[in-house]
């Protein structure tokens, strides 16, 4: 059953590559590319691939080389990140990577930028960079929108980017709903599961938007995990690999490759994961097709979001897709 305010939001895909017990990293992108084809056909509007490095759970390392393969595998739907993590990144070369990426698919990449610098120490002393690095990127963003629009005062100019168009996209943590409002940008927020804090980072970039020549008026878009099945316990079972691996990373201060969801459950956790475990699988939308649609009519009247950008993970890779499936039958029904 679909709902008029379903039906006038755009939903989305972000991937983010996660690696699964028993497969290479190569099969996650794999995987990726793959979804990318059957969220074109579903009637998704974007696709969108993540940034991480020297994690053992995400294969997704190279957002922009992985976006090209997607790009390349589909025809219509629009591919871009969520995102390129700006701080770790020379702007220009991230306007060069971006560019190319429009030159070769005009009119279909979207640039999705974050402000997060690397997981750990030793992942940011590799890239070069420290946390407060962080703290520049608003002026990371602007230097980066500067290349599009020709010049520097270095003289340089930015091939092929100059005087293309590519939408920029900042990905809002904390200060980001700040940024992306005085920029005048649209805004990515999650998650669903602190409804309180979504609403105010939303608030708040509303209350602050400057209209640019990115955009004339406020884009919301909102994120998190969507799990729909022909059950509640289906569709409980879809998030139990995601919650034990944030699980297993609050208490061992890594993410691992996604488990199946049997093996988690016949685990024999200590209270400290068991607590960290139940959190991970609490506040998420999650149910059957019925129950889904009207906890997103909900958030979606909440927030007056224009966009759903979906995060669902998972180790059973059929069972995902059916919840693919079942969710665009909620916003495109009949397709």
């Amino acid at each position: 059953m679909s709902s008029s305010v379903i039906a006038r939001t755009r939903f989305s895909v972000l991937d983010r590559s996660r690696t699964r017990e028993g497969h290479p990293p190569s099969a996650a992108l794999r995987d990726t590319v793959a979804l990318a084809r059957e969220a074109e056909a579903l009637g998704y509007h974007r696709f969108w691939v993540s940034e991480h490095h020297g994690v053992p759970g995400v294969a997704g390392s190279a957002p922009t080389v992985l976006a090209a393969a997607v790009a390349s595998a589909t025809r219509t739907i629009r591919v871009g990140t969520g995102g390129v993590m700006l701080p770790n990144h020379r702007p220009l070369v991230v306007a060069e990577q971006f560019g190319v990426l429009e030159a070769l698919f005009p009119g279909r990449i979207d640039m999705g930028l974050g402000r997060s610098v690397g997981f750990t120490d030793g992942v940011r002393r590799a890239l070069g960079r420290d946390k407060g690095d962080a703290e520049d990127f608003a002026a990371q963003l602007g230097e980066l929108l500067d290349w599009f629009r020709g010049g520097s005062p270095t003289g340089v100019h930015a091939r092929p980017s100059e005087g293309l168009t590519v939408p920029p996209f900042v990905l809002a943590m904390g200060e980001g709903a700040g940024i992306a409002a005085r920029a005048g940008l649209p805004m990515v927020i999650g998650d669903l599961r602190d409804r309180e804090k979504l609403l105010r980072g939303i608030d708040r970039y509303r209350s602050l938007f400057r209209p640019s020549p990115w955009a004339a008026e406020p884009y919301v878009m909102i994120s998190g995990t969507i799990a729909v099945a022909g059950t509640e316990a289906d569709a409980r079972r879809l998030l139990v690999p995601e919650a034990w691996s944030a699980a297993y990373s609050r208490t061992r201060g890594t993410f691992p490759p996604l488990a199946p969801a049997e093996a988690v459950e016949a685990r024999t956790m200590t209270a400290k994961e068991r607590g960290f475990y139940e959190a991970g699988l609490a506040g998420h939308i999650a149910g059957t097709g019925d129950r889904v649609a009207h906890e997103l009519e909900t958030v979606l009247k909440e927030t007056g979001a224009e966009e759903v950008l979906v995060t669902t993970s998972s180790f059973d890779r059929p069972a995902l897709l059916d919840s693919w499936r079942r969710l665009a039958a909620l916003f495109a029904p009949g397709r």
